[in-house]
């Protein structure tokens, strides 16, 4: 059983024990997150598809860490201009796991 479901503006592919790297979400280690945009459930070959979302279905999941991603580096440059500014970004992260997929 997976269901796609939309967090934060983006679709993942959620199923029980899967864990899922999504955008910063600003929750203590251990919280439990209900997600009610579920998108699709597919359940042993009969999939529900949502007009946008399946109603009565949610999915269930913990919070487990949050961290940052590697350096992006952004160089910007001018030729002849003695123009270099070296910019650096790291996107922090949260790694949810999925604990059931609900659905009335």
């Amino acid at each position: 059983m997976y269901a796609l479901i939309e967090y934060k503006g983006k679709q993942y592919k959620a199923e029980k024990g899967a864990v899922l790297t999504v955008d910063k979400v600003n929750e203590a280690a251990g919280a439990k997150l209900n997600i009610e945009t579920v998108l699709l459930v597919s359940n042993e070959g009969a999939a529900s598809v949502g007009t946008p979302y399946v109603p009565g279905a949610r999915v269930e999941a913990v919070v487990e860490k949050t961290f940052r991603d590697r350096k992006v580096l952004v160089l910007k440059y001018k030729s002849k201009k003695d123009y270099r500014r070296l910019i650096g970004h790291r996107q922090s992260y949260t790694n949810i796991r999925v604990e059931d997929i609900v659905v009335a």
